[in-house]
């Protein structure tokens, strides 16, 4: 899903939920079966790394999300600055841990998972994009009845 300064993009079409993800990047990094109802929307990842600037090491991120029901969702939650920038962090590796997980064992969980997320916990991706990401996977337990990580709720 992440890609590295050259360029590689990594993804692969899942069943039912359109579901892009771009990363402007200019530094080098790789990292991003509860009951899944068949109406799923069909999904897609593609990650694109770029340099920003040729001079300094900065970098940008940027995350959107393909899913007509996604922003009408995410305008319902509270204000990205709600929880912290390492809440959401937290949250993002074990929801992508499990994700991962399940995306490797497609024979256990189905072909929902079909994009693996390479996000790592080492990059700072700031706290827009960790704020959609966590709530993306708030969107897919809210939308499709599908839990990554029981939050013991």
């Amino acid at each position: 899903m992440y890609t590295n300064k050259s360029n590689h993009a990594l993804f692969t079409p899942a069943t039912k939920i359109l579901f892009v993800l771009l990363l402007i990047s200019g530094v080098s990094f790789q990292s991003c079966k509860t009951l899944k109802k068949s109406s799923a929307p069909e999904q897609k990842v593609d990650l694109v790394g770029k340099d920003t600037t040729s001079t300094e090491d900065s970098t940008e991120y940027e995350l959107i999300v393909m899913d007509q029901g996604f922003e009408s969702y995410l305008a319902t939650q509270p204000s990205s600055n709600y929880y912290s920038q390492q809440y959401y962090e937290n949250w993002n590796q074990q929801y992508v841990t499990e994700w991962n997980y399940r995306h490797d064992h497609p024979l256990t969980y189905g072909d929902f998972y079909q994009t693996r997320i390479d996000y790592s916990p080492h990059e700072d991706y700031g706290l827009e994009l960790n704020y959609r990401l966590y709530y993306y996977f708030q969107f897919i337990k809210d939308e499709y009845g599908i839990v990554l990580v029981d939050r013991g709720r």
